[in-house]
Parts: C-alpha cells; structure tokens; sequence
C-alpha cells in the first residue's frame, strides 16, 4: 500500500492507497514541534488500526509520498523515512520531484507544494483548463491552462483565520462554530457571524473563480472548477461555480507523484 502525507499549516491530512482506491484516510492537527519519533509513534498507532497493515511500522506500506508546506515538520519526516522505513521507495515532494506540470510563474520554487500537488489531480482527473479552491488555513484558486500547466493563482485568508480574527478583534464578539445559519439575515449574534462566513466567503468564490476563468480560457464554460480541502463543504452548497468536490484532490495527486518518480530512484 501506499501511505501519503499531506502537512498543512493547521491540519495533516494522510491516506492510504491500494492501487488507485483510497481504502483508508486519517486527518490530524499538525504540530511543528513533534520530532520523528513521536511522528512515528502517531503513525504506528494510527495504521495499527487497519485490518490490512501489520503491528510493526512500515507492515504492509509499499511507498510513501509527502508533501508539507510546514519546513520543520517535512525535516522530522525526511526523518521518519529514513529511520523507520528505510527500505521503503519514499518521495518528497520538493524542487526537483518531476510532477508532469509545467509551473508558469515567476518564481516557481516559492509556489507551495500542495497547490502544484493539486493541479497534477485536477489535470489528470478533469483535464485542463480547470480551477482548484482549497479550503485550508488560507483560502486558496489555483489555474491551470489548456495545455495542463499552472499558470499562477490566487490566496486569501481562510475560513477559519477570518472566524478567529472576528473573535480576537471584535470587542462584543467571539469564536464561533463554523455552521449554516438559519437564514441569511442573523436572528442574534452568532447567526449573523455565521451568515457573514458561510454567505460571505460563498460570494468571495463566485466573484473570484468568475474573474480567473475569463482570463484562463475564451469560454469561461471550458473552466473545470474543483473544490477541495476540510471546509469546502461548507460553501459547497451556496458557491455557484463548483462543478466538482474532491475531498482528497491533494492525496490523489501525491499518489500521481510517486508514481512519476518512483521509477527514477
């Protein structure tokens, strides 16, 4: 099987493949802090509990696929692989890796793993021209052409970074859970927060991927646009330009990856 990692600013996302099927998934806070042996330690537990995996670590996991927008957490990884699967294939992704999407930006080395990660999914899954909105810890529209090159994109705060600042700067106001209200016009205080993310960062959606698929093709109706990350089901039902939900874009694309280079090693 194949084991991949995604590492976020806020949250970890793994799965585990069998062939093309992901047969298991587990999503956990991510900690810059933990070193490679308590990754470890979190991954035999968390793989100990799959019926198709042994007791030991690295039972049954024929590859593994990374990628981390978190520095010091892909160190304790590179860590992890060499120690504790060593004869395991493992890719990295990182300058370097072949991923079979052209990146068409000014500097290509600062743009984040997990959105070229993205575009290597969404061109294999739908083709291109196409758009991938990744809710995570930053909101994130990333284009890719015709020809199935990533040709740059867009990054806004995320959900929720917007509902902690509302909490934090507002003096009247304060954390709340991130949940459809009622209605659009809030009854009280937390319906009116709710409505303002949920309905606010819907309308964000639609105007921005509207903008980016009249610059990306002639017909913006040639314009695949995708959804993933933790809280694209919560603007899912209100954004009217989703054409498609994945959910793991990100893994599919690291298992593209590995596939693409772990021939090379």
């Amino acid at each position: 099987m194949l084991l991949t990692i995604d590492v976020g600013n806020t949250h970890t996302t793994l799965g585990l493949f069998d062939g093309e099927d992901i047969v298991e998934h587990w999503r956990i806070s991510t900690d810059a802090r933990r070193t490679a042996d308590e990754l470890a330690v979190l991954l035999q537990g968390l793989m100990g509990m799959h019926p198709l995996l042994g007791d030991e670590l690295g039972d049954g996991i024929d590859g593994i696929a990374i990628c981390a927008t978190v520095p010091s957490v892909l160190h304790e990884l590179r860590e992890v692989t060499r120690r504790y699967y060593g004869d395991v294939p493992a890719v990295l992704v990182e300058p370097g890796v072949k991923t079979g999407v052209p990146i068409l930006t000014d500097n290509p080395k600062e743009v984040g793993a997990d959105r070229i990660i993205n575009a290597v999914a969404a061109v294999e899954l739908y083709g291109g021209p196409a758009v991938v909105v990744d809710f995570g810890t930053a909101t994130t529209f990333d284009a890719v052409s015709a020809r199935g090159e990533y040709v740059g994109g867009v990054i806004a705060p995320g959900i929720e970074i917007s509902v902690e600042a509302l909490g934090v700067k507002g003096a009247q106001l304060r954390k709340i859970e991130v949940a459809r209200p009622r209605s659009v016009i809030g009854k009280n205080t937390v319906e009116a927060m709710q409505s303002g993310i949920v309905y606010g960062f819907a309308g964000q959606v639609d105007g921005v991927v509207q903008r980016m698929t009249r610059e990306l093709a002639a017909d913006p109706e040639d314009v695949t646009v995708i959804a993933t990350g933790g809280l694209a089901p919560m603007v899912l039902g209100e954004a009217s330009v989703i054409d498609e939900h994945e959910p793991w874009l990100t893994l599919i694309g690291l298992r593209l990856v590995y596939e693409r280079n772990v021939s090379r090693m």
